[in-house]
């Protein structure tokens, strides 16, 4: 009966993993952005990311963001991720959190980016169980404090942010 239960407890962990999986991507279009953006920033995978000092809150920051021709940044894969990660380490020395384009505002569990596309790329950090699949936490943050994991959050919380511009 044991086995039984732990089968089943096994099952539905496996389930709900797959269900707050990365899913496919679909390619956005090009948004003109600030002309200074890169000199300010960094240029890196056709794309220009610009550091917001300005602590606000998930869906102020994504505002700003649009009002300069961009988004909120979205790490479309590791190597994004680490060049995120790195560029926030330099840019705002002490700062731990910052607001990225993911969120699963819309239905739990299944994440999407800025466009309210799936998202085919994603760094949880599962040490800590994340994401906890509290109805609460809707925004993601990338963590510099863990090396570039990902936390779910409170989309009221006031963090820095970057903004991504891409470039045609």
């Amino acid at each position: 009966m044991v086995r039984l239960v732990l089968l089943i407890f096994l099952v539905l962990c496996i389930s709900l993993l797959q269900q707050t999986s990365c899913r496919p991507s679909h390619t956005r279009k090009a948004v003109p952005g600030r002309q200074t953006v890169c000199l300010q920033g960094i240029k890196a995978h056709r794309k220009c990311y610009l550091m917001i000092e300005e602590p606000r809150h998930y869906h102020k920051a994504n505002e700003d963001c649009i009002a300069q021709g961009g988004t909120l940044a979205t790490p479309r894969n590791a190597n994004e991720n680490n060049e995120l990660t790195d560029y926030a380490k330099r840019s705002a020395v002490g700062s731990r959190d910052f607001w990225i384009g993911v969120a699963d505002i819309v239905k739990e569990g299944q994440y999407v980016d800025v466009n309210s596309m799936p998202i085919s790329y994603c760094n949880w950090d599962r040490s800590k169980k994340q994401p906890t699949g509290t109805k609460r936490e809707s925004c993601v943050v990338l963590s510099v404090a863990a090396h570039g994991k990902w936390y779910d959050e409170v989309c009221r919380s006031q963090k820095k942010y970057i903004c991504e511009y891409l470039i045609p």
